[in-house]
């Protein structure tokens, strides 16, 4: 009997797993719409990361964030239970960064002066394929270098306007010290000046050089990004190749005849 039993409970842990698998992983109209409900979810925490710094004088402020954590606690364990390998997404940079950051919201008194890297879910966002299966069947396919450009450098933005007000401006608090943070982050990472606002001593000092040369580096990226000649995305047969010249009949990469179909067909 508790034979059959376990039998059971296992046939059903299976099922529900390949379930989850179809959501997550299927192109199935029933799939695109979970994925497309995940994202949305995905975003609307990442807003809530954003202005964090706002609300956390709030009265129901820890009910907010214990609320995103269970919300992020299911997300993590059915991606898991979809997983084929669950050791290997574990040990994948995306999710040890989504554990992190669920550590922030479960212990927020004692991990406050990191709650400014919770903003990198928006990097963890960037790098799932979910997304970006899902951007590829809109036609601003042919965009989606520079919205990946455009993504690292709204999330270093965010990320340095919450390390700046957490250890410079946090005193203060308020929405005034939070547009000073982020007015100081603009302003260096496009090294137009600083007008009114800087950082104080040795640390300040060091703090404008790094997101100076860090700033610099992703729009030079996101320059090249934009004028960098537009290919066709159609994976090669034999090698997997993804980016191709819009007339290409042949990979580069390995020589295979390509059959790249025109625009609109």
């Amino acid at each position: 009997m508790e034979s059959a039993d376990s039998s059971l409970a296992e046939s059903r842990f299976e099922t529900l797993r390949g379930r989850l698998r179809q959501l997550y992983h299927g192109r199935t109209p029933t799939a695109l719409r979970f994925q497309a409900v995940t994202t949305v979810v995905d975003l609307l925490i990442i807003a809530f990361f954003i202005i964090t710094p706002l609300l956390k004088d709030k009265p129901a402020f820890l009910w907010i964030d214990y609320s995103v954590a269970v919300i992020m606690i299911a997300e993590i364990g059915a991606r898991l239970l979809a997983s084929t390998n669950m050791l290997r997404l574990l040990r994948q940079p995306t999710m040890l960064l989504d554990l992190f950051i669920l550590l922030t919201l479960l212990m927020p008194q004692w991990l406050e002066n990191f709650g400014f890297l919770r903003i990198l879910r928006l990097w963890s966002l960037s790098h799932k394929g979910i997304v970006w299966t899902q951007f590829r069947t809109t036609r601003f396919r042919e965009w989606e270098n520079v919205v990946r450009a455009l993504g690292n450098i709204a999330t270093f933005l965010f990320v340095v306007t919450g390390f700046v007000y957490t250890f410079f401006f946090r005193q203060a608090g308020g929405l005034e010290s939070y547009v000073q943070a982020l007015y100081f982050t603009v302003a260096t990472v496009t090294t137009t000046g600083f007008g009114d606002v800087t950082l104080p001593g040795i640390a300040g000092k060091l703090t404008s050089i790094v997101v100076m040369i860090v700033g610099i580096t992703l729009f030079v990226r996101l320059a090249q990004t934009l004028f960098r000649p537009n290919k066709i995305l159609f994976p090669c047969p034999e090698c997997a190749l993804q980016r191709h010249e819009p007339d290409a009949v042949y990979c580069k990469a390995c020589g295979h005849r390509l059959k790249i179909p025109d625009e609109g067909e």
